[in-house]
């Protein structure tokens, strides 16, 4: 790489970590005062609250990058032509491919972190995310309770202890009401979590529990001594935690288990993850491409770019809507993948098709204005002849 393809790509590498930065610090700002309910509500601690937030920088910088690419480029080849370099290149004779190199570099890298991105951290930390929310839910009495609180989680659970006496929870209230029509009801003169081999248990002494029979006003009491709760059944049932399609691992992806319940009766999803992740990389290539073809041709200052800017940013828009829909098909029918693979491919190509010919235009332009500087002298000097 030359002194001069360097100093392209210097500035565009610059302006990219600085977009990149800059976009990544303000949504994950949002991001982060929507989980603030973990500090507040929760009762969780800084640590944890951190950890939730910083598990979502990595489907941040997955979706920023290609953007913060794209507007790296347009910054600059504006800053380029702004300071008059790349009117001086174009005179120079250099080609609009050798100018295109260090963005293609730029790209090439970008397209490597999304890729390495999307592959295997992001669903590393989605699933790791999924993990963290469920202990924290399965935690609620030691994370969530209060004393003398009723609390109400949102799948249907009620708790409730009247004071603590050292690690021992007195005067216990819970009601399960999971199932309407099947609600159950806990009391208890005092009880204690305990963790075993992973589980959490609420171990609860001298107390009762209530249960009502479906669609009848009977119910049942068993009283007990001692009765242990196992608190992960109020996450899920069984106590297993069932992964979406996006916080599985691309090799469960590619090898899914196809007597899975979900995977039977969302097929489609598991389809679109697959081939979305496998076709990621594609468009940090195709919108740099398009910001190449619109502002990459050289332009006095008394030309306006902004028309040029404006196409640019309409053919991203365009490229995402054409990729999300091509994305939502694939659940619908597999024939639709080629679209995944083709939306990014065929921006790529046209927007290099719009590239070569303007260069080959340029150079046709070059030779017509060579051979009128060649015919004028050979006519001034027949006119002195005659």
């Amino acid at each position: 790489m030359t002194l001069l393809e360097r100093y392209i790509l210097k500035i565009a590498f610059t302006a990219f970590a600085a977009c990149l930065i800059a976009l990544t610090g303000v949504i994950w700002i949002t991001q982060a005062l929507r989980e603030l309910d973990l500090l507040t509500g929760k009762g969780q601690t800084l640590f944890i609250f951190l950890t939730v937030t910083g598990l979502s920088l990595p489907a941040l910088i997955n979706v920023i990058s290609p953007v913060a690419l794209f507007l790296a480029t347009i910054y600059a080849l504006n800053k380029l032509n702004g300071d008059s370099e790349l009117i001086v290149m174009s005179a120079a004779g250099m080609r609009p491919l050798r100018l295109l190199r260090p963005f293609l570099v730029l790209a090439t890298f970008v397209c490597f972190v999304v890729g390495m991105i999307t592959i295997y951290i992001m669903p590393a930390s989605f699933q790791e995310l999924r993990n963290l929310f469920t202990k924290i839910r399965a935690d609620f009495v030691g994370t969530m309770a209060k004393e003398g609180q009723f609390i109400t989680l949102e799948n249907g659970i009620t708790f409730h202890y009247r004071e603590r006496a050292g690690d021992a929870l007195l005067g216990i209230f819970m009601e399960d009401q999971r199932v309407k029509d099947k609600v159950v009801v806990y009391l208890a003169e005092r009880g204690q979590t305990v963790e075993t081999n992973g589980q959490a248990y609420l171990v609860l002494e001298k107390g009762s529990v209530q249960r009502k029979e479906p669609n009848s006003h009977d119910s049942s009491i068993v009283v007990f001594e001692r009765y242990a709760v196992d608190l992960a059944a109020f996450n899920q049932d069984g106590g297993d935690i069932i992964y979406k399609p996006r916080e599985r691992s691309t090799t469960q992806l590619l090898f899914p288990d196809k007597n899975e319940l979900l995977y039977q009766y969302q097929e489609g999803r598991f389809r679109a993850e697959l081939h979305d992740r496998l076709s990621s990389w594609l468009y940090p290539f195709a919108m740099m491409a398009i910001a190449f073809a619109a502002l990459g041709d050289a332009r006095t200052t008394r030309q306006g770019r902004g028309l040029a800017v404006a196409a640019a940013v309409l053919g991203v828009v365009a490229l995402r809507i054409a990729g999300f829909a091509a994305s939502g098909a694939v659940v619908r029918t597999p024939a639709a993948v080629v679209g995944v693979y083709g939306v990014p491919f065929l921006a790529t190509v046209l927007s290099m098709m719009i590239v070569l010919q303007g260069a080959s235009i340029r150079k046709a332009q070059a030779r017509l204005r060579a051979v009128g500087r060649a015919l004028i002298p050979s006519r001034n000097r027949s006119v002195q002849g005659a």
